[in-house]
């Protein structure tokens, strides 16, 4: 959605010039508790720079090391391991039982991310006040279930900091992100599930754990989701996403007019690879980088190499070539896109929508295919995720959901800027807006409902508004909003509305910086039941 009329220093809308004075990002309520956990995959590592660089919107409770059916250490006694159908029994490969796979050893690519945090945290810290001290992430590393797929048999310091968050008193949900496999995620519920099971308290903890833990995962990625998470914690949301931006492999193959330019090689040397340390971390196509010497599936690094000359040097080429230094991948930003503090509020349900996508509306695992279809030809693979990246965005409700990817990428080249960039005067920074009344408001049906908003830009640029429907759930009445680009505004409730039923409405200012950034705010009125 666009903003369609500039507007200047009058009435509630005021541009306020204060670049001496550093802009503190202010959430409603509590930060998000959050953990991630990820396995060595190079586009891991690239969703953990885009994470570090919004760690101000967060309360980051772990960073731990996984495995998944992709990678796994081994226990480094010799002992062999191997799961059926999994990726070196596929595309005429015979690798395994095998010690270890696709790990790297003395693996430390979290350690490698937060230890360039550091290196630019000060910077960081002049931009927005929240950002956490290095020493206090560093803390939260850990190394959770990493010998073998979906080994779920022994307890890990990664399990045992996931247990005893599970098992904390404060307030709020506790998201746990699944980057890889679940192991470690599920090692923890089942050490729980051991300690409890047969004493008096275990129904408590129980229901406790399984109000409290949303899992956000990247697929079921060793299948301990379906063996085993679902089958004794069935009350445990997890919330997947559809509709989102495409922030994984292959987002150029078909993107969109709109998002192709953020993608080209050109878009990521300015904005991302020439950015301070964590730009020299980030990985793109034919960067000279491998994550594991030797590793037949990762090829994404060599430069000068056609898909065949690359599939005769012994590679699975399952991906075709792309131009050097053009967008890799961030496969996993879908689970955490949606924690952020940019005043869409999607955190507080799956069902709201960010710049993560929305909730599929139901708990059942996706498989995870790591997008390696059995005919690896270019041909095939152009075909399938130009299809991927071009569904339609209509829901049932007639409400487009909005295409994000634009926005995020804008924000997240912001963020690499304030990594470099010392002084607050010297980068942009999102505008500020603020709604007269409460956020979530009661209507009856055929009311009328005026909103005001307020929008200050904290480096003085002119800011353009405007108002606009986020489609939620389904059969969502939809709402004409009356001078949707002015700061006051009206919404009449529809005759067709009925009492329980949600309208979503989004208030959104953009600033003329370089570059551009968006900030918004949701208003949610519930119809009143008759």
């Amino acid at each position: 959605m666009k903003p369609t009329k500039i507007l200047t220093l009058t009435g509630l809308i005021c541009l306020i010039c204060c670049a001496q004075i550093p802009f503190s990002w202010a959430q409603q309520g509590p930060k998000p508790r959050i953990v991630i956990t990820a396995d060595p995959e190079l586009d891991d590592n690239n969703s953990l720079i885009r994470f570090l660089l919004y760690s101000s919107d967060l309360n980051v409770e772990g960073l731990i090391y996984t495995s998944s059916q992709f990678h796994w250490k081994g226990d480094g006694k010799g002992t062999k391991w191997a799961v059926p159908g999994r990726e070196y029994s596929r595309f005429g490969l015979n690798l395994c039982p095998c010690e270890s796979w696709r790990w790297g050893k003395d693996e430390r690519f979290i350690h490698d991310a937060v230890g360039a945090y550091a290196k630019v945290y000060p910077n960081l810290k002049v931009h927005n006040s929240n950002y956490p001290a290095p020493a206090e992430l560093q803390a939260k590393i850990r190394y959770g279930n990493i010998e073998f797929d979906g080994d779920i048999s022994k307890n890990s310091a990664g399990s045992d900091l996931i247990k005893s968050l599970m098992l904390d008193d404060k307030p709020g949900p506790l998201f746990i992100t699944a980057w890889g496999g679940g192991s470690t995620i599920a090692r923890a519920l089942k050490a729980i599930q051991e300690q409890y099971e047969y004493t008096t308290e275990w129904d408590v903890i129980k229901k406790k754990v399984s109000r409290k833990v949303v899992l956000l995962p990247s697929g079921d990625q060793d299948d301990t989701y379906a063996s085993y998470i679902k089958p004794n914690w069935p009350d445990m949301e997890y919330r997947q996403f559809k509709e989102g931006p495409n922030y994984g492999y292959g987002a150029q193959l078909g993107a969109k007019p709109e998002n192709a330019p953020y993608l080209t090689p050109a878009w990521m040397k300015e904005n991302v690879l020439t950015r301070g340390p964590l730009g020299a971390l980030y990985r793109v196509w034919g960067d000279g980088k491998q994550m594991v010497k030797g590793d037949v599936m990762d090829y994404f690094g060599l430069a000068g190499h056609t898909n065949e000359e690359l599939k005769k040097m012994g590679y699975v080429v399952w991906m075709p070539v792309q131009p050097k230094d053009s967008w890799l991948g961030e496969g996993d930003d879908h689970t955490f896109m949606n924690m952020l503090g940019n005043g869409l509020r999607a955190y507080e349900s799956g069902s709201y929508g960010g710049w993560g996508g929305r909730g599929i509306g139901n708990r059942d695992a996706v498989g995870f295919s790591f997008a390696t279809p059995q005919d690896t030809s270019a041909n095939a693979m152009v075909t399938a995720l130009s299809t991927a990246n071009n569904r339609a965005t209509k829901s049932g409700d007639e409400l487009t959901f909005p295409n994000f990817f634009p926005a995020a990428q804008r924000d997240f080249a912001a963020r690499l800027k304030w990594s470099v960039t010392a002084k607050y005067a010297n980068a942009n920074h999102e505008p500020v807006i603020k709604i007269e009344g409460p956020l979530t408001v009661m209507a009856n049906v055929g009311e009328k409902i005026r909103l005001t908003g307020a929008v200050s830009d904290p480096d003085g640029n002119a800011v353009s508004i405007n108002w606009w429907q986020l489609p939620v759930g389904n059969n969502t009445p939809k709402v004409t909003v009356s001078n949707p680009t002015s700061a006051q505004t009206e919404v009449l409730i529809p005759k067709d509305a009925m009492g329980g039923q949600t309208i979503h409405l989004i208030l959104e200012a953009t600033d003329n910086g370089t570059p551009t950034l968006t900030k918004y705010q949701r208003i949610i009125i519930k119809v009143r039941e008759k």
